[in-house]
């Protein structure tokens, strides 16, 4: 039996999507761990290019923007535990495009049609969350900085300086209208980056609403119809090194790359546990 499912990745600049896509291809390809799909094929996609993230991936580097430029769209095929197959596509878009959406509200028609599909993944990087400020706060830090600005001086404002809840809402927002609607939709927000943020003792939903209660709010109150649930990703395991030569050596990458299994530095949380397998996110927005 053959089910037609589209998965669209979405986020902010540096967000976490394409280390997640390196992690799951090797995930999916090595086989080294027990996952809810398997690979099945590759429909619509660049073979090397997979394999070169997921070996920058495999030897503990960052992702080198320069070599990732443009838009690249992966199709691939996956198989449930009943041999069925379900088609998952993964538009690689740069997180630029969403925050055109967000900053200049334009979308190229490229981009549109890809965000049509029946399933978000929304990536969110969990160290890197710009939080609201309030101006009082601000004036106190600027005067204890001796940055007090004149009575008469203009300061611009900017769309990027918007707090990253009121971006991402924006953005689920525009998913829910014309022309972007495809009326029922699942979205699982993925808090990438989660090792960084195990130390505060909060489970995936908890970390929603204490860092991003307006985020949490909109989902809750069910505004736009949204099946939804959240996650926390680690698909690095650690912190890795820059691609340059002349990079310093980073202790904890070098301890990645000596794990015997590359695929169990994947660290995946959930309301049912923890695992590592990458796939999980995605069985359910088929489901």
């Amino acid at each position: 039996m053959s089910n037609d499912r589209s998965v669209v990745v979405i986020g902010l600049p540096a967000s976490g999507k394409t280390t997640f896509l390196a992690a799951l291809w090797h995930v999916i390809t090595a086989r080294d761990v027990e996952t809810l799909l398997r690979f099945g094929g590759l429909r619509n996609g660049d073979v090397s290019y997979l394999n070169e993230i997921a070996a920058r991936w495999r030897d503990a580097r960052v992702q080198d923007r320069t070599a990732l430029v443009g838009n690249r769209l992966v199709s691939m095929t996956l198989l449930d535990s009943e041999d069925e197959t379900v088609r998952v596509t993964f538009p690689d878009l740069p997180g630029e495009a969403y925050r055109r959406m967000w900053e200049d509200r334009d979308c190229e028609p490229e981009v549109a049609e890809t965000l049509r599909a029946g399933g978000v993944l929304l990536f969110v990087h969990a160290d890197t969350i710009q939080a609201p400020s309030w101006v009082v706060d601000e004036v106190a830090l600027a005067k204890k900085l001796g940055l007090v600005a004149g009575d008469d001086e203009i300061v611009e404002w900017h769309p990027r300086l918007s707090p990253t809840q009121v971006q991402l809402v924006d953005l689920l927002q525009l998913l829910r209208v014309p022309p972007l609607d495809q009326g029922a939709r699942r979205l699982a927000v993925m808090f990438s980056a989660w090792d960084k943020a195990k130390g505060e003792r909060l489970t995936p939903i908890e970390y929603l609403e204490q860092k991003m209660p307006l985020l949490a709010q909109y989902l809750r109150r069910n505004a736009d119809g949204w099946d939804w649930r959240v996650f926390g990703v680690s698909a690095q395991g650690g912190d890795y090194e820059q691609v340059s030569d002349d990079a310093a050596p980073v202790p904890e990458a070098e301890r990645l790359r000596n794990l015997d299994c590359a695929s169990v530095r994947v660290q995946l949380v959930s309301a049912t546990g923890e695992s590592h397998d990458l796939t999980e996110p995605l069985q359910w927005l088929m489901g």
